[in-house]
């Protein structure tokens, strides 16, 4: 898998689940990735909140986080 960096910070090496929380809230196309402070920020949430539904993504068996 190619490096993925922070489109908004310049954050380097995002992981695995952040991609899939941009890819299942921005859509599965989405090109360009937020790191979680970034993401949380232009949801206008917490990163504790994104990090609960990522729990909640994956007890409901949500392949992009597998």
């Amino acid at each position: 898998m190619n490096r993925i960096d922070c489109v908004s910070c310049g954050r380097e090496k995002l992981n695995k689940n952040t991609i899939g929380l941009n890819k299942k809230l921005l859509g599965k196309n989405v090109k360009n990735y937020y790191c979680m402070d970034c993401l949380a920020s232009y949801l206008d949430t917490t990163v504790e909140d994104l990090n609960e539904k990522i729990e909640e993504f994956k007890d409901e068996g949500c392949k992009l986080f597998e």
